[in-house]
This record gives C-alpha cells, structure tokens and sequence, in this order.
C-alpha cells in the first residue's frame, strides 16, 4: 500500500512507522512525507531515510481550499492510497475527506472521547483521572471525533509528571500504531 505521512513536528510516530515498514512488519511502502512546518524534524528524518518530502504552509495559500487542492494533488501524484497522521497539527478539511474515506488514520494521545484536541496528555494530566491512553481512529471533520479503531489504556500513578506520563504515552503509541496499520493495510488490501 502506497501511503502518506503527514507530520508537523519531530517525527517519532513517523519514524516508528517507516522502521516497522523497513523491517517488512508492515505491508506497505511511505511514498511522501508532507509537513506544513518547514522546520520539522520530521523532514530531516524523512530525507535520511530516502523518503520523499514536502513541505509547505497554509499561510502561503489565499485560503484553505486551495492549500488542501494542492496537497491533494501531491498525493494523486504519488498514487497514494492511505494518509497515514502523525502529529500533523491541523485539521483535514472537505477536499481530503472526500478523497480519501476511512483512508486517514490519526493517533490522539488520550482515551477518546475523553481530552480531544492539542493538549491530550497534559489536560489528562490535570484534570487528574487515573488513567488516560492512546486512540488511534479514522478522521471525520471533527476535532477527534472519528470512528475508533483501537485503544490502549495508560495508567497515571501518583509519582507521575506530566513529563513521565508523557513518555508512558509516546511508548504506548510507538508500540500500537504500527501494530494497527499493520492490520488496517492487511484489512484493505483484502
């Protein structure tokens, strides 16, 4: 399966998911890595890998329709068939929804519906429940609302930091992911 990585930021979950695929754990092959922030570490992590990049912001379009058809093109380019997010901080809108059904998968660090949004781990954190977790689902148009497809529960001990619990989540989404699109990529192709 041909797919996408759309990533904003440092690129962890990006890289857990191009390993698994180097070792053949998952059936499929990254054919572009986009992000909307030019200084991501995900971009150099892409590049060493061989995989290609692009890069580009909403701020450089008159509005989000037109940065949305350019990145649909990039992936028609590509002949891409699974947009696969990982930490990529915006939200998708109509144009790519429509193209791509149940065929964009996010992670969210918390136990959907509980603490949608930016600040999953913190907002868990705080609002001091004894656990939290990672989801991982398809994306709708709202704001971590799409149907889920797997979760793992992340219990929150009382010597935990915000710091702690978020190592405990990032390990927790570095296991589950590639493991989930390892199925979902075997689901599909059937």
């Amino acid at each position: 399966m041909r797919i996408a990585v759309f990533a904003s930021g440092n690129g962890s979950n990006f890289q857990v998911i191009a390993d698994a695929i180097n070792k053949q754990e998952i059936e499929g092959e990254i054919v572009l890595l986009f992000s909307d922030n030019r200084q991501a570490k995900v971009l150099s992590r892409a590049e060493k890998l061989g995989i290609p990049t692009q890069s580009f912001s909403p701020k450089d379009f008159s509005d989000k329709s037109t940065y949305e058809a350019e990145i649909l093109h990039m992936l028609e380019e590509k002949e891409v068939e699974l947009i696969v997010l990982a930490g990529y901080m915006r939200l998708i809108g109509p144009a790519l929804l429509e193209a791509y059904p149940e065929r964009i998968i996010n992670i969210h660090p918390s136990l959907l519906p509980a603490f949608p949004g930016l600040h999953g781990i913190r907002d868990a954190y705080e609002a001091g429940v004894a656990e939290t977790g990672v989801t991982v689902h398809y994306i709708d148009k709202g704001i971590d609302t799409g149907p889920i497809i797997a979760q793992e529960k992340v219990l929150i001990a009382p010597e935990d930091t915000l710091e702690s619990l978020e190592e405990k989540i990032h390990q927790t989404e570095h296991r589950l992911y590639p493991a989930v699109l390892k199925r979902i990529i075997k689901e599909k192709e059937q």
